[in-house]
């Protein structure tokens, strides 16, 4: 395992695809943030939540069921740090008949910072983020009570 001074801010993401319509456009955006070393990937996994409520992990395979294996690049990407009770949780976030895949991400781009940090005795104790529709509203909210 990578020593923790040597590693950014881990993130995760947790994307549903309503009724479990994915169509791949995001892998090529993702590659690119790894291959300009932005984040690094440390588990992508799927999971479906059926009708019932039965949460289960999917293959990395033809997620999109194009024919193509649009994920072969992303084959091995685990580290481990998912287990069972994390795809649990996210599946209670999911929609009945939607999928989601559940990225974990080491955030490259703040390593220099978090470095320089840690060496002032600094340590980054939390980080967090909003969600889009959730800052939507709020800036709305604050642009109609603004006099």
């Amino acid at each position: 395992m990578t020593e923790q001074s040597d590693m950014g801010p881990v993130s995760y993401l947790i994307v549903e695809f309503p009724g479990s319509k994915m169509t791949g456009q995001g892998f090529p955006a993702l590659v690119d943030l790894v291959d300009r070393g932005l984040i690094r990937i440390l588990d992508l996994t799927f999971v479906t939540k059926d009708l019932d409520g039965t949460v289960r992990a999917l293959e990395l395979t033809d997620i999109d069921q194009d024919g193509q294996l649009d994920l072969v690049v992303f084959e091995g990407a685990s580290s481990g740090l998912l287990d069972s009770a994390d795809l649990g949780d996210a599946g209670s976030v999911l929609e009945p008949g939607s999928s989601a895949g559940i990225l974990l991400f080491e955030n490259r781009w703040a390593l220099p910072f978090v470095q320089a940090l840690r060496s002032s005795a600094g340590e980054l104790v939390a980080a967090g983020y909003i969600p889009l529709d959730a800052l939507a509203s709020s800036l709305e909210a604050a642009e109609t009570s603004a006099p």
